[in-house]
């Protein structure tokens, strides 16, 4: 997984647009990243007042759990078996 910008980028690219008076096609040039992160950057700047990253990774639930989990578990130990047939199956 890749890692977020830098804050000092993130920040010289909105001042450039606010403060400079660059469009944000002009500031992601100049600074070298892509037109819809500029605009991402803004945007967040826009409705937070800040241009830190968000949460990357952390905690994910499982997919499966409880009952359908108990049942595959049990399914699985039985007999042979497509990813179709269980779907017909439950």
């Amino acid at each position: 997984m890749g890692r977020p910008y830098s804050m000092d980028l993130r920040e010289r690219v909105v001042a450039a647009v606010l403060e400079g008076g660059l469009s944000r096609h002009q500031a992601a040039e100049r600074f070298g990243v892509a037109v819809s992160t500029a605009v991402k950057w803004l945007q967040r700047h826009h409705e937070t007042g800040s241009v830190a990253p968000g949460q990357m990774g952390g905690h994910k639930p499982k997919k499966i759990a409880g009952a359908h989990a108990e049942w595959l578990r049990r399914r699985c130990t039985e007999k042979p078996f497509t990813l179709r047939g269980l779907v017909r199956e439950f």
